[in-house]
């Protein structure tokens, strides 16, 4: 790795993407399995790093599960789209498919993984002995064949025996933010080969975006004391956990409209938050 002179945004010297050496695919099963466990360790540390807004974290890998759940079954809803359904429900509405697996993914990240169902795994020894990602292929394989339609459900139950296996609080959408529908349809050492190679790439991914969500929580932080609405530390708190904020519903509670309006134009003029939409109206900003 070259040497840089721009001081990392982690209490120590992190690589600021996966090292080259790591393969991401066409591999025989030993190359892929050192491959993500690597990629697994790497965000393994990055997780501990308090400056990290894990739950911000946790719903920008939902969504991009959401989007990949969405194209098993078919449908082409991008990211934002996706996001736009979420936010713009009214009360009493249903979301539609795209939206319901967004909405199951983020209900399965927010909660302690200890509290969720635990999956039985085979009880021989050497299933005992096996890694997070075989663990975690095990339970997949034998959630797909309970219920073969039931793509997402089995990607949930997957990722939270990876997340027991490595000893985190909450579920991170690793398996169902990189892994194919076709990759679903095989089993035994087919199948744990492609889970280490989509542990590599999700892990990889949710390790990117970590250490970006990371710098971008550091800034609005900074500012944040420059902030004069009475209510701009609950709102800050609230940009540093959602993957999008909507000035007329999310801040709807702490500040009237035109004030939440004024908040969210503040922090894209101090340059510590976006708008992801380009709308004139019906804007939702994020960091």
């Amino acid at each position: 790795m070259k040497s840089t002179s721009t001081p990392s945004p982690l209490p120590w010297p992190l690589p600021r993407a996966m090292p080259g050496w790591l393969p991401g695919g066409g591999q025989d099963i030993e190359a892929a399995g050192f491959s993500s466990g690597a990629a697994l360790m790497l965000l393994h540390l990055t997780l501990q790093v308090k400056a990290l807004p894990d739950a911000l974290l946790r719903e920008r890998l939902s969504l991009r599960a959401a989007q990949l759940g969405a194209a098993m079954t078919g449908r082409r809803e991008q990211a934002a789209e996706i996001r736009d359904e979420i936010m713009l429900l009214r009360p009493g509405d249903t979301p539609g498919p795209a939206g319901a697996l967004l909405l199951d993914w983020r209900r399965a990240t927010s909660r302690p993984v200890r509290l969720m169902t635990r999956a039985k795994l085979p009880t021989d020894q050497a299933a005992r002995d096996a890694t997070p990602v075989a663990r975690a292929a095990q339970v997949l394989e034998a959630a797909i064949a309970e219920a073969p339609k039931a793509e997402t459900a089995a990607l949930i139950r997957a990722d939270a025996e990876l997340a027991r296996a490595m000893g985190w609080q909450h579920v991170v959408p690793i398996l169902g933010a990189s892994l194919s529908g076709r990759a679903l349809r095989q089993s035994g050492a087919d199948l744990l080969l492609r889970c280490h190679m989509a542990v590599r790439q999700g892990a990889g991914e949710a390790y990117r975006q970590a250490q970006e969500l990371t710098r971008a929580a550091q800034a609005l932080r900074a500012v944040a004391p420059k902030l004069r609405s009475r209510a701009s530390a609950q709102a800050v708190e609230i940009f540093l956990s959602r993957d999008a904020v909507s000035p007329g519903g999310t801040l709807s509670g702490l500040m009237s409209d035109r004030a939440a309006r004024r908040f969210c134009d503040r922090l894209v003029e101090l340059g510590v938050a976006r708008e992801l939409t380009g709308r004139s109206t019906f804007r939702l900003y994020g960091i």
